[in-house]
């Protein structure tokens, strides 16, 4: 049985008889490091499509420490090669199970671009080398494991795994995916934050159960017969159809004459009907929930059918919040993949011990002195907290994290600093980020437990802060003024995203960080300005994104600094018209924007906006066979380039297309050489569309000057100083 009760304290478990064994300076990647420690085999073997970074910020690292923690023997086969099984038995069988994992970034977001094609580097690899992951890596490597020993427990997770838990779009292959778990031919799959499921599966395992008899972990998923249900009185809710939910058993009446709902008849005559109280109906409800599947449209019928696929989709992310979610079951084929409801999340002591594991913070000496990119970018960083309560509906974090902001104590943050400082070769006394997904969520929580648990909302922040959201940036402040005090540490940048609406509730804060926090730029993600794109995105209006600067601004004058907002916007998101993007573009000359590096938008597995690219509905709301909200998704090539061209509005390569485009929007007006202008009149010969000028079929206009005059007249504008350069994700 599922339970909604607290689950066991993480670190509550008796330790396995190889704690004996102590902690590894590193987890073994080879049979040699395990000879050294004294290990004849491995419990459990992590596979992972990432190298092997002993730092609480990769993966597979904090994963296996934590089950180092518990007593067991963990080992790392890190970026194998998958052209066969051999180099998947370089450490032997694994006693318990095999853990697979693509790494930190889903396998094919890290390979390709938003346009398909293959990138040109790997940040999670030594010296950035591609090609060392295959494409849907999670899948691949299962099925090696699988070949490598027939007879091996496999588990599958990751955010890779996480966002491929059910049918799924599939941007790079444009069409409706099976579920990662049929096609890895694994026994379970862990989504989500992995700790307690995967703690206590190991724990379960090594005490005998066999993993086909453990169906009750909450954040796992599973294969099943079609007529399957747990032991004890379970319904169905048939949801396989828009508008026609319903039991497939009869919902239990807490007014009917049951036992445990009413008082026992004193006679066999008529007798007044007694209610229970609010609470004690509440609580009986509460557990019919957790004895609740909710049947969604099969595979076979989402693939074929994009309103049902909206629906599921709009169905599994209302059945996201692990206090009131219920389970899902969805048929592929003769079998179905059956989700238990999310893993609770983990208390401030539990993820304060989680990253203070003995981590050696650096990479695995095999690597020699090649640069890991990704470790590069972190190695004087601090991790905070974990899981957004945003909603972005681009963003795959809430699937894969959750709601649920999880936050670390002020005293743990500390003392990582401090650990960072004494072990972390390279550390000139820069913190170069304390944050997270995002860097001003750090103990925002709801105010009430019970209405947090009871919540369904898809987000807490859209369309207006939720009024039992806490918004108090004392904490972070504390914070910040604690982690600058630190002996050795000289300054502490932010790098994460700011959540600018949450930042101008606290001034104090924003004073804060602008005053001692910001290295001259700050990054922030209005994504647009127009109220169309921005309602399909669920983030704030550009009012918001103006109080904050106007708040930076002041506050940065006050501290003596010239300092600038970096912004991020996205382009060819779903529900952006052309005239959305012009209005922009607008907008960005208006306030003297160039930006430099732009981003397209990627659809992402099971993001609710990738279900609007595919199926042109809209999940935000009810979803209908007629009369339901379309929406406008960009998905011709032609489109895609001129929404990002319209935010490189500046670049000379970008103007033919642009003025073509102002032509056919009757915007022809925005074509010319003054500042009212978008784009020039002229063309840099051999820049853009080929050397034909654009004006030179215009009669009676002026040559178009070359590359030379451009410099030496200053035709074109300087960059500005703000050039908005997005962090990979």
């Amino acid at each position: 049985m599922i339970s909604n009760k607290q689950a066991p304290p993480l670190f509550g478990y008796r330790k396995f008889w190889a704690h004996r064994f102590g902690s590894a300076p590193f987890l073994p990647m080879s049979r040699r490091e395990m000879e050294a420690l004294g290990w004849d085999s491995c419990d459990i073997i992590l596979v992972t499509g990432d190298a092997y970074v002993d730092h609480p910020s990769f993966g597979m690292a904090l994963i296996g420490r934590l089950l180092e923690a518990q007593g067991f023997r963990v080992g790392i086969i890190s970026q194998p090669d998958w052209n066969s099984a051999a180099d998947f038995k370089r450490l032997g069988k694994p006693n318990l199970f095999f853990g697979v994992t693509a790494g930190n970034m889903d396998s094919m977001v890290n390979r390709y671009t938003s346009e398909r094609k293959i990138r040109s580097d790997d940040a999670y690899t030594p010296n950035a080398e591609p090609n060392r992951r295959p494409d849907r890596a999670v899948t691949v490597y299962a099925q090696r494991c699988r070949e490598a020993f027939p007879g091996a427990a496999v588990v599958i997770g990751s955010i890779e795994a996480s966002l491929r838990r059910i049918a799924h779009y599939d941007y790079w292959s444009d069409k409706v995916r099976r579920s990662a778990l049929p096609d890895a031919k694994a026994d379970l799959l862990i989504f989500g934050n992995a700790e307690r499921a995967i703690v206590e599966l190991a724990h379960r395992l090594a005490r005998g159960e066999k993993i086909g008899d453990i169906r009750d972990l909450r954040g796992t998923a599973f294969m099943a017969p079609r007529d399957w249900l747990p032991s004890g009185e379970w319904e169905e809710i048939d949801s396989t159809e828009v508008d026609m939910p319903g039991p497939l058993l009869r919902h239990a009446d807490p007014y009917a004459l049951a036992e445990g709902n009413l008082a026992t008849p004193a006679s066999d005559g008529p007798q007044p009907i007694r209610l229970l109280p609010r609470e004690q109906r509440l609580a009986v409800r509460r557990e019919r929930r957790v004895h609740t599947v909710i049947r969604l449209p099969a595979y076979e019928q989402v693939r074929d059918d994009p309103v049902l696929y909206a629906h599921a989709s709009r169905t599994l992310h209302l059945e996201s919040n692990p206090g009131n979610a219920r389970a899902l079951r969805q048929g592929h084929g003769e079998r179905d993949v059956w989700l238990n409801p999310p893993p609770l999340p983990l208390t401030s002591e539990e993820l304060d011990r989680v990253y203070e594991l003995p981590y050696a913070r650096r990479p695995h000496p095999a690597y020699g002195d090649a640069k890991i990119p990704a470790w590069e970018m972190i190695r004087f960083s601090v991790n905070i907290m974990r899981g957004c309560f945003g909603g972005c509906t681009f963003c795959s974090i809430t699937e894969h994290e959750g709601r649920i902001v999880q936050s670390r104590s002020e005293d743990s943050v500390i003392r990582e600093i401090e650990d960072m400082r004494d072990k972390t070769p390279g550390f000139t006394g820069v913190v170069s980020d304390l944050g997270g997904p995002t860097a001003n969520m750090f103990h925002l929580k709801c105010r009430d437990e019970k209405i947090e648990a009871a919540c369904r909302r898809l987000s807490c922040v859209w369309p207006d802060i939720c009024e039992n959201m806490g918004t108090d940036h004392a904490g972070l402040i504390s914070l910040y003024r604690r982690a600058r005090s630190v002996p050795g540490v000289k300054k502490v940048q932010i790098g994460s995203g700011l959540r600018y609406d949450l930042a101008v509730r606290s001034p104090e804060y924003i004073r804060e960080l602008v005053t001692h926090h910001v290295g001259g730029y700050l990054k922030i993600a209005p994504e647009h300005t127009e109220a169309g794109p921005l309602a399909k995105m669920m983030k704030p209006g550009i009012a918001a994104y103006d109080r904050f600067k106007q708040l930076f601004d002041r506050f940065s004058r006050e501290a003596g600094k010239e300092q600038y907002l970096i912004p991020y916007f996205i382009a060819a998101h779903p529900g952006t018209s052309d005239e959305d993007m012009l209005n922009l573009a607008l907008w960005l000359k208006k306030n003297n924007f160039r930006l430099d590096q732009v981003q397209t938008f990627l659809p992402t597995p099971m993001a609710l906006a990738t279900t609007m690219y595919h199926s042109e509905n809209n999940p935000l709301k009810k979803l209908h066979r007629q009369g339901g909200e379309v929406v406008n998704a960009v998905r011709n090539g032609r489109q895609r380039r001129l929404h990002k061209a319209f935010l490189r509005y500046h670049d000379a390569e970008n103007w033919p297309l642009l003025r073509e485009a102002l032509k056919a929007m009757g915007r022809a007006d925005l074509i010319g050489n003054g500042k009212k202008h978008l784009v020039p009149a002229w063309q840099p010969a051999g820049v853009g569309s080929g050397d034909r000028l654009w004006e030179s079929a215009q009669p009676g206009r002026n040559p178009s000057p070359n590359r030379r005059n451009i410099r030496d007249k200053s035709l074109i504008a300087p960059p500005s100083r703000t050039p908005g350069k997005r962090k990979p994700k």
